[in-house]
């Protein structure tokens, strides 16, 4: 069974630990100090990104064709992947995403354990409680209301879809 709530804290770990303290969150110097190398290149079709441990060494590739929201939401899942699952990465070799939040997968589906505890640890990388709580001041969001979805992604740097996943997962 996925370990939503580890993931989570995982993610508020790595933001604490960074002293992040306005948004967006800064993902590719929070994955430098994490001691992963993130390289952007671009890959074919829907391969959004990839994890695996080479030598010793956490990297982490990124679809660069991909628009600015979807690369940054694949930055943080991939890191989650790495955080959280490095022993799988240094046995199993290279991790693989094909799209990430697409309503056909596994993850979405609730099957896939360790896709359900990167989406987890990206969402709140991304978007973290701290930060979330700030922006919103005491107020909820009307996830209906486009508008001050759009505005609150914005702040974050993160696609509509992203900070609905993660708010309906607070």
């Amino acid at each position: 069974m996925a370990d939503k709530v580890k993931a989570r804290a995982e993610a508020l770990r790595l933001f604490e630990a960074n002293a992040v303290k306005s948004a967006p969150v800064p993902l590719d110097r929070i994955a430098r100090a994490a001691g992963a190398v993130v390289q952007y290149a671009p890959f074919d079709g829907e391969l959004s990104g990839m994890a695996f441990i080479k030598n010793g060494q956490a990297m982490i590739g990124i679809n660069s064709l991909h628009a600015p929201t979807r690369k940054r939401f694949t930055l943080a899942h991939e890191l989650g992947h790495v955080i959280l699952h490095r022993h799988v990465l240094e046995t199993e070799g290279v991790h693989v995403d094909k799209g990430i939040l697409r309503r056909d997968t596994l993850a979405s589906q609730g099957t896939d354990d360790r896709e359900i505890e990167a989406n987890n640890f990206a969402a709140e990388l991304l978007i973290p409680e701290p930060l979330l709580a700030a922006a919103l001041d005491g107020r909820t969001l009307d996830l209906e209301d486009d508008e001050a979805v759009q505005a609150l992604a914005k702040r974050f740097n993160v696609s509509a879809s992203a900070l609905v996943y993660r708010i309906q997962r607070s």
